[in-house]
């Protein structure tokens, strides 16, 4: 008995004399293989940003929309960075294959876990084939109700950019599958705004007054309608509608300045833009 455990001890620390032997050689080898893994980390990230700039250029020159630029160009960067990332993997013994084999046998798990994911994908596919809007186009989405004008077209999401500065994401598979508005589609946009005038008011010289304020403004687009009409009669006043057309890029600004000098045109014509009141007989 005495023997057996005097061998057994034997072993255990020939075991251990072994290992302390060749441990410094295995951290080196270890220490080794991270070192090129880093380094072939580095190089390879600077090498999908080569690609990514080549496509960027070829895109460009090919001139093809910047939607679909932004659209490719993420694509392109996630499947190189998986690439390497596999790479990276079989440099430390990981077999790939194997990797691929367990992966597909786990898909629906995985196609149930990512389904968002693919539903957004997929949303930025049909935008860019179907173009409901562009970069640069200002939207309105329904469901929630955001709206801004449009920075990026991402793999799987859209940004907008407010008009205060804030930028909002949107999953590219709501904007595909859900209602928007699309401000800036065409060149021009038609200016709607009402004022109220008393009764007493002549309605004919207000549709004169109002019509040279649009006939004096230098963006209203004069070979387009230009309309004044009485909208409705309210309680108070007569609704008077004012229409006109200004170019998409000019039209906020145009409606701001059209509303501020039909207050003064009225004025000047001395008639009076009246408030809500209640007279009361006795």
């Amino acid at each position: 008995m005495r023997l057996l455990t005097s061998e057994l001890t034997d072993i255990d620390i020939g075991l251990i004399q072994k290992v302390l032997t060749e441990l410094p050689e295995k951290a080196m080898n270890l220490g080794l293989r991270i070192l090129l893994a880093v380094i072939f980390f580095l190089i390879g990230v600077q090498l999908i940003k080569f690609v990514r700039h080549i496509l960027q250029k070829s895109l460009k020159r090919a001139g093809a929309d910047r939607g679909v630029t932004q659209f490719l160009d993420s694509l392109v960067k996630a499947g190189l960075y998986i690439l390497l990332i596999f790479c990276l993997a079989s440099g430390f013994g990981v077999d790939a294959t194997g990797v691929v084999a367990v992966l597909g046998s786990a898909g629906v798990a995985i196609g149930l876990a990512i389904q968002g994911s693919l539903s957004n994908f997929a949303g930025g596919v049909l935008i860019l084939l179907l173009k409901p809007f562009k970069v640069g186009d200002y939207i309105k989405e329904d469901t929630k109700g955001n709206e801004g004008s449009v920075e990026e077209i991402q793999l799987f999401y859209t940004k907008l950019k407010t008009a205060d500065n804030r930028t909002i994401i949107l999953p590219n598979g709501t904007l595909a599958n859900g209602s928007m508005t699309n401000v800036t589609a065409a060149e021009t946009r038609r200016m709607d705004i009402r004022v109220g005038i008393a009764y007493e008011a002549d309605i004919r010289l207000v549709r004169k007054v109002l019509l040279r304020v649009l006939e004096e403004d230098a963006d209203v687009i004069k070979d387009k309608e230009m309309l004044v009409y009485v909208d409705a009669l309210e309680s108070s006043s007569v609704s008077i509608g004012i229409r006109c057309w200004f170019a998409m890029d000019k039209f906020w600004e145009g409606k701001w300045r059209v509303t501020e000098t039909v207050k003064y045109a009225l004025d000047e014509a001395h008639i009076r833009i009246p408030y809500p009141q209640l007279d009361v007989h006795l």
